[in-house]
């Protein structure tokens, strides 16, 4: 299987963005991860199937994560703050299978 990100960018503080993740063939366990740089990469949301969800406590409130269809999956992005600075990641959660990552760049 093969995961593809879209939908990052350049957004001021408060604003929004989606993030999409388009894989090849269904996954049932999809993840959203972060690497701010020098940092560690950190996992954002989890979602199982259709509508099982979790997501870290860093950005709940502000983040959702949502299935579209088979294939594609959302991290919807609100209230964006200056250390939501960098790169996502789609994952299938538990494998080595990565997307190429998007990078979110939050400004002043």
């Amino acid at each position: 299987v093969q995961l593809v990100e879209s939908g990052g960018g350049l957004v001021q503080a408060g604003g929004s963005l989606r993030l999409s993740c388009e894989t090849s063939g269904y996954v049932y366990h999809l993840a959203w991860y972060r690497q701010a740089p020098g940092k560690q990469r950190d996992v954002v949301a989890l979602i199982r199937g259709v509508d099982d969800t979790s997501i870290a406590d860093s950005v709940k409130g502000r983040f959702t994560i949502a299935r579209h269809n088979e294939r594609t999956i959302y991290l919807q992005m609100n209230n964006l703050k200056l250390e939501d600075t960098a790169v996502y990641y789609c994952n299938a959660y538990g494998t080595d299978i990565w997307g190429q990552g998007a990078q979110v760049t939050v400004s002043s």
